[in-house]
């Protein structure tokens, strides 16, 4: 289980990159906290400061994501008496993909003929799925160990990254490419229906990206490449303004800036609403922990959806899950703050129910194979003065 360094919150307590047109000279923008004003140089960007130090950590989680190199394993499995549809490891992309995805698992719940299914697991994955099959006109019952906000899924960073992890690249084959741009597709479309709902469950935010100037060569890393598909494949919804400032014409002095756009998931008041719609059409909950396949007999239902996630690797026996240790630090939200930024191995994300900080290293590979789940303070507070230092200068 995911630990908590300050102590849980309650469920509702505080409430990528996209290519896209090149803004043209003169235009304004007012999202994102910035505005953009005309000089002799072009438009000029202007952010509201972030007021953030490492005294407003608020808390600092820790999860760890579930990767697989062949990608997620979504398929059907004959144990004992009872048909198991996997639907796990999909490392970074759990909460992206999740529509998409559980639209395939729900393909091979209907095949089986059964109306009463049971879904283990109760993060993105075991959720989305279990809303997607009440839709299809199911009795769905959820049986976890433990539900949101305690699920590893509650800490997750929230933003819109298909192709986070999600495979390595010798293993994405066409068959696996066509799979996985249905899915982003279906997923992306899903989650444009969130938009504008209460408590903002779903956003769009501008989000800027920030080098220091010479930009520093970067190691080449010997290791295998992660598969990177979503320009590839979906270049269609990498929507909105892409725009380059150079020195000058921003606040961060001798570096360069890129805005672009992305999506982030307030998980709190996502995760709220989906169990609502959940429970609202008769969904049910049961607290319950499976130690291996063959407690599956014990449940009245024949079709049962494997959506544990990480825990796949111990009840499942599943040696092929790989642990990707996450760590954010949290900090009290800034309302004039809705835009992200990355520095230096650090993303920002403005999310509503707490501002987030995580440090993400030079590649896929920071984090991996680590499993502990220890929260790092010197990490958390790095990652929050990395962010607040592009600000010193400026006056508050």
């Amino acid at each position: 289980m995911d630990r908590d360094i300050l102590g849980r919150r309650g469920f509702l307590a505080g409430a990528g990159a996209g290519l896209g047109l090149i803004a043209l000279g003169g235009c304004a923008s007012g999202q994102g906290g910035a505005t953009a004003t005309v000089g002799s140089m072009g438009p000029r960007l202007t952010l509201s400061p972030l007021r953030t130090g490492i005294a407003d950590i608020t808390r600092i989680t820790v999860c760890t994501r579930p990767f697989r190199p062949q990608g997620p394993r979504i398929e059907r499995e004959r144990i004992g008496d009872k048909d198991v549809i996997h639907h796990y490891g999909h490392g970074g992309s759990g909460w992206s993909l999740s529509w998409g995805s559980g639209a395939v698992a729900v393909d091979l719940v209907m095949a089986t003929g059964q109306r009463d299914i049971a879904v283990i697991g109760c993060g993105a994955i075991g959720l989305t799925t279990a809303t997607l099959l009440q839709r299809a006109g199911m009795q769905v019952t959820i049986y976890a160990k433990e539900m949101p906000p305690e699920v590893r899924s509650s800490y997750a960073t929230g933003v819109w990254s298909p192709d986070s992890r999600i495979c390595m690249e010798e293993h994405a084959t066409p068959a696996f490419k066509a799979q996985w741009a249905s899915m982003c597709r279906r997923s992306f479309a899903s989650f444009q229906d969130w938009l504008g709902l209460p408590a903002d469950p779903v956003q769009w935010y501008e989000t800027y990206s920030i080098n220091d100037l010479p930009r520093p060569v970067r190691a080449t890393d010997s290791r295998p490449p992660f598969a990177h598909l979503q320009r590839e494949l979906v270049p269609e919804l990498l929507v909105g303004q892409r725009q380059e400032f150079a020195p000058g014409q921003h606040d961060f002095g001798n570096r360069s800036v890129r805005r672009s756009s992305n999506m982030m998931f307030n998980i709190n008041a996502y995760t709220h609403q989906l169990l609502s719609e959940f429970l609202a059409h008769g969904g049910k909950l049961q607290v319950r922990e499976f130690h291996s396949p063959t407690d599956f007999a014990t449940l009245p239902q024949k079709t049962l959806v494997n959506c544990t996630g990480y825990g796949a690797r111990s009840l499942m026996r599943d040696d092929s899950l790989i642990p990707v240790r996450g760590q954010l630090a949290r900090a009290i939200p800034q309302a004039d703050i809705t835009y992200g930024l990355y520095y230096n191995q650090v993303s920002f994300v403005p999310r509503r129910d707490g501002l987030v900080f995580q440090q993400v290293g030079d590649s896929d590979y920071y984090g991996y194979g680590e499993e502990g789940l220890a929260p790092d303070r010197t990490e958390a507070e790095q990652a929050v003065a990395t962010i607040a230092g592009l600000f010193q200068n400026q006056a508050a």
